[in-house]
């Protein structure tokens, strides 16, 4: 098949740990990559963001087209909607234009799928969707903080009532199609993020500790991410300050993220809150930012901590927990979202409410107090998500949905049951 991927703010080849670059750019890099070896013709549309990219990068064996639209520049992915007209115009010209006529078109956020329903008008080309994030869930939980136009409910509208396949991520983003948006359960598709084992698997913790210069004897807490407030990023700090006054352990909390690789409060505003809330709970010596890191040296940074903690208010999926379960590293999460659907309560790790600071000092003491249970977690969590949660068996569950929208047969290939396949069969109808 040939198969459009539209991302527009979120491009395969950003780094990932920005306010606007995380698991959306990695979900759309793993899929194209997965989709190419698998004998596709994969090309990723995103927006040109700055003047000296070319017209059309590659990587490894996908075409990445740089969309002019807007300047070419980075912007905030909350002032890009003006800019979509544009976008689809190319790219119905560029789909146009092709020899070859794309089987698929599978969007990426609201307004990735703005653009792809101009393709699919003019061109009749079946539209996958995927939103990453929902407007009015966002709307939910940041209030008058949610940089968004109250026209992206419409449009979000549109693309649940006309895509030909919803991707939800996990069966929350699918209870919260139905709820909010009273999506045709036919249409629905629930198909997860996942991650590569040949990038994240386990690393002795010694060893790990000397390469990310840890001290080898601290209990040390991982947050890994976007450093937004949504993240929740605060209340594992106050969390961590709890550890230490309630229940006197010396925890060193580790925040990786952000917009430079040298923490800047400047570049990343977020950092700057975060060290005034630790100072105010008296344990700034005991939080240090670490800056954004390249994807080769994350499997280091999880596997060095002792137990990795995400927090957020609201959670679409949720890459991190599983990149650090692939790692063997207990997980503390938030009981939101996708955390709910990969992290096994007491099992691979805890979850706990959002913005409760005292629930997660508690799960953060029985990690200290039992090396031995979280050792077991641990293996819990890697086991999981090697059975469920690689990027192949994620591009094996999308290309049946994409080939039952374009008539096309697949051969029988490993991994893909008869019962995987009704279930996709059933999901879109």
């Amino acid at each position: 098949m040939k198969i459009a991927l539209v991302s527009e703010h979120a491009s395969p080849l950003a780094v990932a740990g920005g306010v606007d670059t995380g698991g959306q750019n990695i979900y759309v890099a793993h899929v194209a990559r997965q989709l190419h070896r698998a004998g596709h013709q994969v090309d990723v549309f995103t927006r040109r963001d700055r003047a000296l990219l070319p017209p059309v990068s590659h990587m490894d064996g996908v075409r990445v087209i740089h969309v002019p639209a807007g300047p070419p520049m980075q912007l905030p992915k909350e002032r890009l909607l003006a800019h979509m007209p544009q976008f689809a115009r190319f790219l119905v010209d560029f789909c146009r234009s092709e020899p070859q006529r794309y089987d698929v078109i599978h969007a990426n956020f609201f307004m990735s799928g703005l653009a792809a329903l101009a393709v699919k008008d003019a061109l009749r080309v079946p539209l996958v969707m995927t939103f990453h994030a929902l407007g009015r869930v966002r709307r939910l939980h940041q209030g008058a903080n949610d940089g968004f136009p109250d026209e992206r409910f419409a449009i979000e509208e549109e693309l649940v009532r006309r895509a030909d396949c919803l991707i939800a991520e996990c069966p929350a983003d699918e209870a919260d199609l139905l709820e909010h948006y009273r999506a045709d359960p036919s249409r629905i598709a629930v198909i997860a993020c996942g991650f590569d084992p040949g990038e994240f698997s386990p690393v002795d913790r010694l060893q790990a500790r000397r390469r990310v210069g840890w001290p080898a004897d601290a209990f040390c807490v991982l947050q890994l991410g976007r450093l937004v407030e949504r993240k929740g990023i605060d209340n594992v700090v106050r969390g961590v300050a709890e550890l230490h006054a309630r229940h006197g352990v010396k925890a060193t909390l580790y925040v990786v993220g952000g917009d430079a690789d040298t923490p800047n409060e400047i570049a990343t505003p977020e950092i700057a809150r975060l060290r005034g809330i630790a100072r105010q709970c008296g344990i700034e010596p005991h939080v240090t930012f670490v800056g954004r890191r390249e994807r080769a040296q994350l499997r280091d940074f999880y596997s060095a901590a002792d137990v990795f903690v995400t927090t957020p208010w609201y959670e679409p999926f949720g890459i991190t927990p599983v990149e650090a379960m692939a790692c063997a590293t207990p997980v503390i999460g938030a009981d939101v979202g996708g955390i709910r659907h990969t992290v096994r309560h007491g099992e691979t790790g805890w979850l706990v409410p959002p913005r409760d600071p005292h629930a997660l000092a508690e799960r953060l003491l029985a990690v200290h107090a039992d090396p031995e249970l979280a050792r077991t977690m641990g293996e819990a969590g890697r086991a999981r998500v090697e059975a469920h949660f690689t990027w192949r068996q994620i591009g094996l569950e999308l290309e049946d949905v994409y080939a039952q929208l374009a008539g096309a047969t697949l051969g029988t290939r490993e991994g893909t049951g008869e019962a995987a396949q009704g279930r996709v069969r059933r999901a879109i109808g």
